[in-house]
Order: C-alpha cells, then structure tokens, then sequence
C-alpha cells in the first residue's frame, strides 16, 4: 500500500470513528435525572417563605403539627393546601438541563434579583435551600433553579401559580359565621344613623317605622346574609393597633340569637388595596375583608330598608282614599 493509500486510510478510520461519536443513539435529555434538591424531603419541611416578582412576601411554618403564619400571630393554615405544594417541589429533577450559563439567569426569570417567585425552604435538621421559579416555555415547562447554583432546568411539576402570595390561599377564609335562622335581632350603626331590626315570630321589621313607611325585608335579608357569613383577605395577628381605627369604627354590627350576642367591628380602610380592618367578638384575630364587604354595613342608609313610596304619573289624579 503506498503512503498516500495508507494516509487516505487513516483519514477514512478517523472520519467513520468521528461520526460514529456524533450519531451513536443517546439516552434522551428528558430521561434520568436526580432530584434538583437530593435532601429535600416534603415531610421535613417546617418552614417555607414565599415571594414574588413585586417584592411581596408570605411565610408559613410549622408550630408543632400545625402549620400557622407566623407574622399573622400564628394563624392557623390548612397544612391541606400546603402539602401539595411540597410535594410538587420534591418531585422537581435534573433531567431537562437547560443552561449552565449565569448570563442567562434574569432573561429566564430564575435570577437571585429578578425571578417570578422565590421559595425559601427551611428543614426540621436546619438545612436551607433556594428555589427559583422563573419563566415558562411552554406547556409543562417553568425553570427552576436551586441555590446559587448556575444550572437552570425545565419542570412540568411546578409553575409560579403554585407559589402564591396570598394568605388567602393558604387559610380557611370563613372568618365569622351565625346561622341566619337562629338570628332574633340586628342592629347596625354607622355615619348614617342607627338601624335595629327585630324578628316577631317568622317577620323581621325596623323599629321605628313611622305612619307611610313600609319595611323592605328583602334589603334586610341580603344583610342578615352578609353579616352572617363574613370571609377574609388576610388575618393581621391577635394585637390591636390604634392604625386599624377600631376605637372609632366605621360601623358595628350586633347580632342576637335566643342564647348569645355576637359583635363585628368594622374599622379603617386601606388606602393600598381598599381592604377594611374588622373584629369578631368571636375571634381574637384582626383581619381584613374585601370592600364590597365592609361597604354593605358602613354605607347602608336608612332609606335603603324601605320600600320606596308609589309614584303618580304626571297629571294623573290620587284615587281617593274608601
């Protein structure tokens, strides 16, 4: 064989080596992987904080079984709402690597200063981890990062939706509740006056009715429906704050049954998001309910719990009185 045949050869070996490297089948990027956080177990979980893009924040953590917000006094969360969450983040792998590449971590929403949501994690042996949520790429696909760790992957198994920072996705928001038929009196005072309605037998009435007055019970029953079920935004802790302007409410709602009196206070409202402040003498938590809310007790007037008067046609005659 002459050199040329035989270095014409060589090339030949190392082109079929070459390509043989490049198109031997491979497992799958999407196939394998490890657990993106190997010490994570959901069960070991005792506390976890959660913040958004906006720089709001909510912490949950475990007191004894219980899980409670600890920057709310303690007030109890449904660990039936929580549970899931941490099951979804267990199940979060390495098996869809993305980038390895820090420059790319803001474009992905999944950077320390700029991501869509942060899970701060800490661990009953008080082990901590990071978890970014950052940005999605399609159906089944939000990257993740652990830690400061460089590597972003893909998920299907967790998403920003997941991690919300709002309270009233982790409570039961019934706050106060009277069954509507064991009610026998209510009485509303706002700005506008005070309002008593007692129930005679099966009717209820306003006191005070004066002679062409007539009482408009179904106005009174949509507030007999509102003032006995009462849910809130967000619980505020168990210490009273001269800012929740309680000493001067806006309006106070009292509630008679055969055996017991039950009272909500209704105080300030928030310039932020329009919330009101209210108490339950049922209750030692502040909290804060929704507008539409409040507004159904401290703007209700007294005109509006009468049936307005007849109207007479322009140039028709009052048929005379029998």
């Amino acid at each position: 064989m002459s050199k040329l045949n035989q270095i014409l050869a060589i090339t030949l070996v190392v082109q079929v080596v070459l390509a043989a490297f490049v198109f031997w089948p491979r497992p799958a990027a999407s196939s394998g992987g490890g657990p993106l956080l190997p010490d994570y177990k959901a069960a070991d979980v005792t506390r976890l904080t959660i913040s958004d893009s906006e720089g709001k924040t909510l912490a949950l953590a475990k007191n004894g079984e219980n899980w409670v917000l600890p920057e709310a006094g303690d007030f109890p969360a449904d660990a039936a709402k929580i549970t899931p969450l941490l099951d979804k983040i267990e199940k979060v792998r390495t098996n869809r690597l993305v980038t390895q590449t820090e420059g790319s971590h803001a474009r992905l929403k999944v950077a320390a200063a700029d991501f869509n949501s942060l899970l701060e994690i800490g661990l009953k042996d008080g082990a901590g981890h990071k978890l970014y949520v950052g940005s999605s790429a399609g159906a089944s696909a939000t990257h993740v990062r652990a830690d400061d760790r460089p590597e972003v992957y893909l998920t299907g198994d967790l998403t920003s939706f997941d991690a919300n920072v709002q309270a009233s996705a982790w409570i039961n928001t019934l706050y106060f509740t009277v069954p509507q038929t064991a009610t026998t009196g209510l009485t509303l005072e706002n700005a506008n006056g005070t309002f008593e309605f007692v129930k005679e037998g099966e009717t209820w009435t306003l006191k005070g009715l004066k002679a062409g007055e007539t009482f408009n019970e179904n106005n009174f029953t949509s507030l007999l429906s509102q003032a006995g079920g009462i849910n809130m935004s967000e619980p505020l802790g168990q210490t009273a704050e001269a800012a929740y302007g309680l000493d001067k409410p806006l309006a106070t709602v009292t509630l008679k049954t055969t055996d017991k009196t039950y009272t909500l206070t209704i105080g300030v409202k928030s310039d932020e998001d329009n919330s009101y402040v209210v108490k339950s003498s049922e209750s030692p938590y502040y909290v804060r309910v929704a507008e539409f809310t409040a507004q159904s007790f401290t703007d209700k007037k007294r005109d509006d719990f009468l049936q307005p008067p007849p109207t007479t046609e322009p140039g028709a005659e009052a048929t005379p009185a029998p």
